[in-house]
């Protein structure tokens, strides 16, 4: 075999791809912006990707995270200060301990949001809809037109993600600033129809929907459109009411026992 042959063989062979060493975001956000978008999409989504050991309830080493190109800006005071600061309270960061009590290593999860059929959330499950002040979930009209039809769908997620309140009403987590579409829903209904809720550690109601992964919209109380900046109006046959209690922002309360609590 001449020696071109071999060089051509070996330039038809297709490098095993790798995970990319680009942060998410936009190019013009701050550094510790797209850290944080970053670590967000491999912990909900992109750890298998990355080759990175996710346990059943999510977690992962930090110096797993870490010893990855992506992060390689990171280290454990800069993830501290991301998870401090994140508003909608997305991260659970702790030092494990080891079977003798003692202080460990730390590591890292999504509180809800993943992708991973592996992952299962902590959460509680709702029993009532007196629980939580009311249920609402945040879209854009675009998808609407769709939704209206079918209802909300969890899409590749593993569960559809519905707010305590409207965002900005003290609401941590669960709807985009962004929504300018209101759905209501009537959490009592639905639940007394089979369907289970559970809340998510930083608040935010969460359903697998039905068998084929939707809330159909018989469980819609109420829609709203945002108009201006602040204010919102029913659309056109969904009048009905908005079910509010004055009561708090309910969060998923910590566990006892040998998990790991907060630092």
């Amino acid at each position: 075999m001449s020696e071109y042959s071999t060089q051509t063989k070996r330039k038809d062979r297709k490098p095993q791809q790798q995970p990319s060493a680009k942060l998410k975001g936009n190019p013009r956000d701050d550094p510790k912006t797209r850290l944080s978008k970053t670590l967000s999409f491999v912990l909900r989504h992109g750890a298998e990707k990355e080759g990175i050991p996710m346990r059943p309830d999510g977690f992962v080493l930090v110096n797993d995270l870490l010893a990855k190109p992506k992060f390689r800006e990171l280290n454990l005071e800069t993830l501290q200060s991301i998870v401090k600061e994140d508003n909608k309270q997305r991260y659970h960061l702790v030092q494990d301990v080891d079977q003798d009590g003692v202080p460990s290593h730390w590591i890292i999860r999504a509180n809800q949001g993943h992708s991973l059929k592996t992952v299962e959330v902590d959460s509680r499950e709702i029993l009532s809809a007196d629980e939580v002040p009311m249920a609402v979930h945040g879209t854009n009209r675009k998808a609407w037109a769709s939704i209206e039809k079918q209802g909300l769908s969890r899409m590749t997620r593993n569960h559809i993600h519905i707010a305590q309140g409207l965002a900005g009403d003290t609401v941590i987590s669960g709807m985009r600033n962004s929504a300018d579409i209101f759905i209501y829903i009537d959490l009592q209904k639905a639940m007394d129809a089979g369907y289970k809720f559970n809340l998510s550690a930083n608040g935010v109601i969460l359903t697998a929907g039905n068998e084929v992964g939707f809330l159909p919209p018989e469980f819609f109380s109420r829609v709203e459109r945002r108009v201006g900046k602040s204010g919102r109006e029913p659309l056109l046959g969904w009048e009905g009411t908005a079910s509010s209690k004055p009561s708090e922002i309910v969060l998923q309360p910590a566990q006892s026992g040998s998990d790991p609590t907060d630092s």
